[in-house]
């Protein structure tokens, strides 16, 4: 059993999703991007591009699975140091683009370092826990997982690129899965329920809330849990964070962020400037209907109304062109990758590759949540690209590569003692 090939023993079912939606992520890149007078196939235009990344992605296919599966444990740290010195680079060397220094310009070609990053990020974090000496209910350990997660944070936030940051969060739920305590995660999700909340309620009429659901969980709680000095902490915490959101709101975030979030909790945003991306999207996702305009027929996306819509707005070309049945099958399709990467991940003989494809089905849930999410008023507009679907070589090939590469190590378990 040992050393057998890497094509006998790859999962062909994930490649076909993968396949699959790379083809129809192209599909829609090239009905966004062709002109009305269509002649002459153009490797210029996105569609054309777009297809020249995607032809480029089997030599990175073929490279990342012909590479020693080991190299990829054994090395972490020298692939997280090299992201880290590419996302330092950018601060000298990078191209400012809307305002954000995150890409190194190369002509009319681009690279985007921070979606290498993740697959860095992932692997050394697999690395760690992997470690049989490290215990996530050990707080020095725990400080380190956060260490290796947050530096990358930090210098991405610096671009700034918010939404890409965010997705580095989603590895707090493989921190969890491999015994984070729970308050961690519950602390997070509070926090973001309180500053939400806390905008669209008076911040009195929220504390009494607080208040109450504090003493009745007091109630509740058996004797030995009721510490008073506990709740009056956590009640001191949620009541000064709480009142620091209109501050915070205010005076911290920036103007296009704000805006992002009075669209979505608003109804008099102008629908003119601040509010048309989300407008226009929801109106080419929702005129399409069950079965949709047919493809290359969609009116809101033929008459550009949607802005880069074959990038972060490319989901609405799904719904406008193939309607609610073409939008259930991709999203089926990216649900049964998700829970194939979880079902492959729970089959690994080792733990660093368990970690590491818990890592990858974490990212990909929350950039195809997220993405979609925001299209349809669900979740503010943040600026993170659909995995396989958006244009761009550097997303294409940065998801290929965190993909492939827990592909090889599924591969490579026949070979794993």
């Amino acid at each position: 059993m040992k050393n057998q090939s890497v094509a006998s023993n790859l999962d062909w079912t994930t490649v076909l999703i993968y396949g699959l939606l790379v083809f129809m992520g192209w599909l829609n890149i090239f009905s966004t991007s062709i002109p009305i007078e269509f002649t002459e196939f153009d490797f210029g235009d996105y569609y054309g591009k777009q297809l020249i990344f995607i032809l480029l992605t089997i030599p990175v296919i073929i490279v990342v699975l012909t590479i020693d599966a080991k190299i990829y444990e054994k090395f972490s740290f020298v692939f997280y140091i090299l992201g880290i010195v590419l996302l330092l680079g950018l601060f000298v060397f990078g191209k400012t683009v809307k305002g954000q220094t995150n890409w190194y310009g190369f002509g009319s070609f681009g690279f985007q370092p921070s979606e290498f990053v993740k697959t860095a990020t992932s692997l050394l974090l697999a690395k760690y826990l992997s470690d049989s000496q490290v215990f996530l209910k050990n707080t020095n350990h725990q400080l380190l997982a956060f260490a290796i997660i947050g530096f990358p944070v930090l210098l991405i936030l610096m671009q700034p690129d918010a939404g890409s940051a965010m997705i580095f969060f989603s590895l707090f739920l493989v921190l969890n899965r491999e015994g984070l305590p729970e308050w961690y995660l519950w602390t997070g999700f509070l926090a973001i329920v309180l500053f939400f909340a806390a905008l669209l309620i008076q911040p009195i009429y929220l504390i009494v809330l607080i208040v109450i659901i504090m003493i009745l969980h007091y109630l509740r709680a058996r004797r030995i849990n009721r510490i008073p000095l506990a709740y009056l902490i956590v009640f001191v915490a949620a009541t000064s964070f709480v009142l620091s959101v209109d501050f915070v709101f205010e005076n911290v975030l920036e103007p296009h962020q704000k805006d992002r979030i009075n669209v979505l909790f608003s109804d008099t945003v102008d629908l003119k400037n601040e509010g048309y991306n989300l407008n226009q999207s929801m109106i080419a996702i929702g005129s399409g209907g069950v079965i949709g305009k047919g493809f290359m027929e969609g009116t809101q996306t033929k008459g550009g109304f949607v802005p880069e819509q074959h990038t972060d707005y490319i989901f609405t070309t799904v719904g406008e062109e193939w309607g609610f049945i073409g939008c259930t099958v991709v999203i089926l399709l990216f649900v049964t990758l998700l829970f194939r990467i979880i079902y492959l991940a729970e089959r690994q003989k080792t733990k660093f590759s368990r970690v590491y494809g818990y890592c990858v089905a974490s990212i990909l849930f929350t950039h195809i949540f997220v993405n979609i999410t925001m299209l349809i008023k669900l979740f503010p507009t943040i600026g993170v690209p659909l995995p396989f679907f958006s244009y761009g070589g550097s997303s294409l090939w940065a998801f290929t590569i965190l993909l492939f590469v827990f592909l090889k190590l599924d591969a490579n378990k026949v070979n794993e003692w």
